[in-house]
């Protein structure tokens, strides 16, 4: 895996699983309710397990390094470490829902709960997986295409200034 994709799935990684509560005044509990039940809504913890098998796969080859019975032990230990990942989801609402809590009121998040239960919320959260697929594979274009631009312009400079690049 090229070293830019490894990058983005560890930042994923570190993103989902690294959500501390923000600094600050413990939110209301009513907010605190309001913002599970949100979380809850939003099917927020299925979007994430739908996500573990992929992040997994990209991160086969950098575990395995082009060694088959490493690949072949990796492929079998997998469903085991997705159901690990999945048996922690309730830490993740609570982490989701401690932020939401820090910057909503219970009753706005009330009223974006409405939002998610309605029919355009029930399609934005039905289409969220193809669209999360979707822009993982946008990102990781366009950070490929990014970096190559940067590295390209950085080799320019730099042999203005007469290095050998």
């Amino acid at each position: 895996m090229p070293r830019r994709a490894t990058l983005f799935v560890v930042w994923i990684i570190a993103i989902v699983f690294g959500l501390a509560r923000p600094a600050g005044a413990d939110p209301a509990p009513d907010a605190v309710a309001a913002a599970k039940e949100l979380v809850v809504t939003m099917r927020a913890a299925d979007q994430l397990k739908t996500l573990f098998p992929m992040i997994m796969q990209q991160l086969k080859p950098a575990i395995a390094q082009g060694r088959p019975e490493v690949e072949k032990d990796y492929d079998a230990a997998l469903p085991h470490i997705v159901e690990a990942a999945n048996a922690r989801m309730i830490e993740f609402v609570d982490a989701i829902a401690a932020v939401y809590a820090q910057h909503f009121t219970a009753d706005e998040l009330r009223q974006i709960s409405m939002f998610y239960k309605g029919p355009v919320g029930q399609k934005f959260l039905q289409n969220m997986p193809a669209i999360m697929q979707d822009s993982m594979a946008v990102g990781q274009k366009f950070g490929a295409s990014l970096a190559e631009d940067m590295r390209n312009r950085m080799s320019d400079e730099l042999r203005k200034k007469g290095h050998k690049i």
